[in-house]
């Protein structure tokens, strides 16, 4: 309630809100979150300074979202907020995970920290303040993967962070080269989904558990996958709910839906019931995890509305990652729906891939999207966003089954 209070009399874009809702008291109907519209993000995009508090000070951090889909946000937060969340990374990451700051560690991530033309190593540097090697996903390929294997063990790297799909880039790519990776602590993906398949050949690769992460650049959210392998939420981030695709009512325990999130971290940029654009299932309050913490469980994150297939009778696909299990004779693939009845699989073949392995990818994706046309392509990579990212999905229509404008 604090922090309704304060958003309903410092930020410009909820003040206006409650004023002409006659709510401009301290018992006012925002005290009651149910009664605050839920936020879009086009609306912090296209004005984000009104989101910015009345109160805040001049000592302010500006940084943008990742924008995996368009235009990225502007957010702002202080000095206070950023040790706030750090110091939930720090103690639901790491702390989990049985590493520290102390030790040596590496990110594989999307920042382009040497020229993209630049054919040999280094594809990396080493940042002694925060005992951390950075390497470029943008250059991993069959031809330096032997660099990167070297570098993180030349560097004594004790654990990995990064993005799924560099990871699982890495490990498969090192596998087929029989290539020795040096045994980490632990592996911590975040920032995309991270499937199955994915995870076997990682944990395979570098010996090591690999823990599933998920925040936002928003701070509004955030979550660690336990050693019992559940998906447990930061409370002191923000307050979730899983609302209906139709309509601003919750859905039932168990069921699928959108990710609403009010944070309660950020003062200077309060963001409430904040449409974050993924899909999650949330599990029941009284259900228990085998490790004993009592922090709320989130059952499964599905990813961007937007990642969904819609299929010609209106059921909206977004599990697909059973496809591509590990045996298969592919890198990576992507599922581009380019319309109503038609997909197009991008595919990057390993060298075992047949018309045997073709015609497995689809029967597997007809079993699941029905009588859709399926193509199949072969490409020697599948391009990333400017942030780096993956994206296994990419829908050219809308989740009501419509094309989508552009």
């Amino acid at each position: 309630k604090r922090m309704l209070h304060h958003a309903a009399m410092s930020i410009p874009f909820y003040r206006d809100f409650w004023r002409t809702r006659g709510g401009g008291n301290r018992g006012g109907p925002f005290l009651e979150l149910s009664n605050w519209p839920v936020l879009k993000k086009e609306s912090v995009r296209k004005h984000p300074e009104a989101f910015l508090s009345l109160n805040s000070g001049k000592d302010l951090r500006m940084e943008h979202t990742s924008g995996t889909t368009g235009t990225p946000l502007k957010l702002w937060h202080d000095r206070t907020v950023a040790r706030s969340w750090y110091a939930l990374m720090e103690a639901r990451w790491r702390g989990w995970y049985g590493v520290s700051r102390q030790d040596r560690w590496g990110i594989l991530g999307g920042r382009l920290v040497t020229p993209i033309e630049q054919k040999k190593p280094p594809f990396w540097v080493w940042n002694a303040g925060l005992r951390q090697l950075y390497l470029s996903s943008y250059h991993l390929s069959p031809d330096t993967v032997g660099s990167y294997i070297e570098a993180l063990r030349c560097n004594k790297v004790k654990y990995l962070w990064g993005y799924a799909s560099s990871l699982f880039s890495l490990a498969i790519l090192a596998s087929e080269q029989r290539l020795e990776p040096p045994q980490l602590e632990v592996v911590i993906s975040n920032a995309e989904p991270l499937y199955a398949h994915q995870r076997e050949i990682i944990r395979g690769a570098f010996g090591c558990p690999v823990r599933d992460t998920f925040g936002m650049s928003e701070m509004v959210c955030g979550v660690s996958e336990c050693e019992a392998g559940k998906m447990h939420l930061w409370p002191e981030a923000g307050l979730v709910e899983i609302l209906e695709d139709n309509s601003d009512d919750p859905v039932p325990h168990g069921m699928p839906g959108r990710l609403i999130c009010t944070g309660l971290l950020n003062d200077v940029m309060p963001l409430i019931r904040y449409e974050t654009g993924d899909r999650a299932i949330l599990a029941p309050p009284w259900e228990s995890c085998p490790c004993g913490r009592t922090l709320p469980i989130l059952r499964h994150i599905e990813g961007r509305q937007d990642d969904l297939i819609v299929t010609p009778d209106r059921r909206r696909v977004g599990r697909l990652d059973p496809v591509f299990k590990a045996d298969l004779a592919i890198r990576e693939a992507q599922v581009i729906q380019e319309t109503a009845t038609r997909l197009r699989i991008k595919v990057v073949p390993t060298p075992t891939y047949c018309k045997a392995t073709r015609n497995q990818l689809i029967d597997a994706l007809r079993q699941r999207v029905g009588a859709m046309e399926i193509q199949v392509e072969c490409v020697e990579q599948i391009p990333r966003g400017a942030n780096g990212k993956f994206r296994a999905v990419l829908s050219c229509m809308t989740p009501a089954g419509r094309p989508r404008q552009t």
